[in-house]
């Protein structure tokens, strides 16, 4: 073969591997187009490249998530096992027949996600699997896999995008840590008639919907307003357009916290509050005028 004919055929494979790459990442950004508004809108206010990273690792939690949620299946902690095993191949190896796989890895290995952040995520969703009920020790490592190091994954995308994989700033990524947390704990409330009711779970110790009273409503809404306070305060290193889109998952997660503060425990029990799409809306416009005039 001519060195021509070899550059050709090399060209040619990578318009094809590039083209298998675009692929993927369209399927990951269908994935958060169907399961969430709330994170959706965020996305969009994002410059390209994040969007389609943050868009790839939504996809991936989702689909384990689903797994354990809604699959459900004799098979599910096979079916989990076998999900792990192809991410973590995929991130070895940057390719995955798997396309959400695939997504996730070419975002892992870009903006340096590794085995720390996933191996403590996929623990907690083989937790979800057997664990009925949580006392504070197993309800804190469960948070810990299941929202703070999904944080962490979002953070390194907003820092490292463009850069490589870089160490992140301790203190940014201890408020990217308790912001999961508090969006965790926040679902925990949102879903718990579902959670008791449908999977039999109980997240926060000694609470279910047969026993959780105003006052412990009132302390577990304080608590994940202080895990949102603390985050905010390190909001400014990230760049304006990411900031603006953590903004805009923050106000709409403080208008649902809101809601559920104002919402008598027996009732919030037999309901799931929502924000409204339109009111998101608003919110992710806000946000993106806000960041253009930081940036102007």
């Amino acid at each position: 073969m001519s060195r021509r004919s070899r550059r050709r055929h090399h060209d040619d494979e990578t318009a094809a591997l590039a083209l298998y790459d675009a692929t993927a990442r369209d399927a990951a950004s269908r994935v958060i187009a169907r399961y969430s508004t709330s994170f959706g809108l965020g996305t969009r206010i994002l410059p390209r490249a994040e969007r389609a990273h943050i868009r790839a690792v939504y996809a991936m939690v989702r689909v384990a998530d689903e797994i354990v949620d809604t699959y459900r299946g004799d098979d599910a902690a096979d079916q989990l096992a076998r999900f792990e095993a192809e991410v973590h191949r995929a991130m070895d190896a940057g390719f995955s027949s798997d396309l959400v796989a695939h997504a996730f890895a070419l975002t892992a290995r870009e903006v340096g996600i590794t085995r720390e952040q996933t191996d403590p995520f996929f623990a907690s969703m083989r937790m979800d699997l057997t664990a009925t009920a949580h006392d504070d020790e197993s309800l804190a490592r469960y948070i810990f896999g299941s929202a703070e190091v999904v944080g962490e994954m979002c953070l390194a995308v907003f820092v490292n995008t463009g850069h490589g994989p870089r160490p992140l700033a301790p203190d940014v990524r201890a408020g990217a840590r308790r912001l999961g947390a508090a969006y965790q704990k926040v679902n925990f409330l949102r879903d718990l008639a579902t959670d008791d009711g449908d999977l039999g779970r109980s997240y926060f110790p000694g609470v279910t919907a047969a026993t959780l009273d105003d006052a412990r409503l009132a302390s577990l809404v304080a608590d994940c307003r202080a895990d949102i306070a603390a985050a905010e305060e390190t909001l400014g290193a990230l760049p304006p357009r990411a900031r603006a889109a953590v903004g805009t998952t923050i106000d709409i997660y403080g208008r649902l916290l809101d809601q559920i503060a104002a919402t008598p425990a027996r009732r919030l029990v037999t309901r799931r509050v929502r924000v409204p799409n339109p009111v998101k809306a608003t919110l992710a416009a806000r946000n993106l005028v806000a960041a253009r005039r930081r940036t102007a």
